[in-house]
């Protein structure tokens, strides 16, 4: 399975483009920290699969500063990637879409911010699954800055407008994972 031939199936131009880069730069680090962990040849396979199609669900979302002119609000994109993944027969791959929104999103939280998301746990259980939130936290989608690696300080700022916890996910993962 070529990852970048199933994201062009359901992406195309501008969007493919920078979902391309975006996920390149995501799988890199973390391929990273799978070799700081030296983790085996089949979770390395499994985590750069994984990391470059965890988005694709945005194929599906508006936003038209990506060039993204679908129907469902950004915050589905993880569930939207997993309903996709998992048709194209691809289980475990699906899982990391649906777990990799910020440090993964509890039932209390889906309440809690009133999203339009299904009441379940999304939050990453696997080490790889892990591994690829965490990287992926790094890097954001805006066109001119696909490839400026944000500081550990700015994304932990942003996880704590969302809550104290999820902080202390990423701190966690921070010392885990060698830091980024």
């Amino acid at each position: 399975m070529l990852p970048e031939k199933l994201l062009a199936r359901y992406l195309d131009g501008v969007s493919l483009d920078i979902v391309l880069e975006h996920s390149r730069y995501v799988a890199d680090l973390a391929l990273e920290v799978s070799d700081r962990l030296a983790l085996g040849a089949d979770e390395r396979i499994f985590i750069e699969q994984a990391a470059l199609l965890h988005d694709i669900g945005v194929c599906q979302v508006y936003a038209p500063d990506i060039g993204l002119h679908g129907a469902h609000p950004y915050i589905l994109h993880g569930v939207l990637g997993r309903a996709i993944l998992e048709k194209e027969g691809l289980p475990d791959h699906a899982l990391v879409c649906e777990r990799h929104i910020g440090v993964g999103l509890t039932v209390e939280d889906i309440d809690r911010q009133g999203l339009p998301l299904p009441r379940r746990d999304m939050s990453p259980t696997t080490l790889c699954e892990q591994i690829i939130c965490f990287a992926d936290l790094f890097f954001s989608k805006q066109p001119g800055k696909l490839s400026e690696r944000k500081k550990p300080e700015q994304i932990r700022k942003k996880l704590a407008v969302f809550g104290e916890d999820k902080a202390l996910v990423f701190d966690s993962w921070m010392k885990r994972f060698g830091g980024a």
